[in-house]
């Protein structure tokens, strides 16, 4: 049984304590937002590619939490001073509710962990039957960065299809890497006529004059009829319970949005 655990991300942080688990959290990433009061309790120990790891140390983790190749080195580091550590490396939505048994199995309550991602798919499902009520499907191009831009990643393409939507680049979703879902080409974007446009710039404020102001984009639906968006990254581009509850919610919400100001 696992009683202190370090997490590098939000996500199972957010499991953690939806799980009613978080006594064992010792340590939290200081990009953690969800739940806003692990913030006050729990020691910030991490960002995403780097990491205090004399503090993490002191702490005496059992367990160590992290998310993806990106955290490679760290994990490393803590493995060879004899530290326990799980990567996780989902992608998907079926990921996501795989990870939150996952981590319920490691600290040992398995039953909640499948009750909470019970929980979490009827959510998903009543949204699926919401979205099929709408009478059309916009096109929806979301960008997760701007300089290059770089379109959504897997879980969240899957989430604009649930929500309503068609995602205008579903060929790079599979993706797992930033780099691998660059669009070289922004004339692309104009091509592929986005109806809306989504923005969450990995945690930096989606400027939506700087999209209307592209060249060649006032061509876009989205730009010539004032349908830009932001969904904030800690509730998108986290592959945790937020986006499988408010990124989702907010996705179907613009969605609607858009099919209630749209033309017949």
């Amino acid at each position: 049984m696992y009683h202190r655990i370090v997490c590098l991300t939000e996500e199972p942080t957010e499991i953690l304590y939806r799980l009613g688990e978080d006594r064992r959290i010792v340590g939290i990433s200081g990009f953690t937002v969800r739940p806003a009061r692990a913030r006050k309790e729990k020691p910030k120990v991490s960002a995403f590619t780097s990491a205090k790891i004399d503090r993490i140390l002191e702490l005496r983790p059992d367990l160590v939490f992290g998310f993806s190749d990106i955290q490679a080195d760290i994990a490393a580091d803590l493995i060879r001073r004899g530290v326990e550590v799980h990567i996780f490396n989902h992608r998907s939505v079926a990921e996501i509710l795989r990870t939150v048994k996952a981590i319920a199995g490691l600290v040992g309550c398995p039953d909640k962990g499948e009750q909470l991602a019970a929980e979490l798919g009827e959510g998903l499902e009543g949204i699926r039957r919401r979205a099929e009520e709408l009478p059309r499907r916009p096109r929806v191009y979301f960008e997760e960065w701007y300089d290059p831009l770089i379109s959504g990643i897997r879980w969240v393409s899957e989430l604009i299809e649930l929500a309503g939507g068609d995602d205008c680049f579903p060929e790079y979703r599979e993706g797992s890497l930033a780099k691998e879902r660059i669009i070289a080409d922004p004339d692309e974007v104009v091509r592929r006529a986005p109806d809306v446009i989504i923005g969450s710039w990995c945690g930096r404020k989606f400027r939506p004059e700087r999209v209307v102001a592209r060249e060649g984009w006032s061509r876009i639906p989205a730009v010539a009829n004032g349908q830009l968006h932001e969904i904030k990254s800690a509730l998108i581009l986290q592959p945790g319970p937020a986006a499988l509850t408010d990124g989702v919610g907010a996705l179907h919400r613009i969605i609607s949005d858009w099919v209630q100001a749209s033309p017949h």
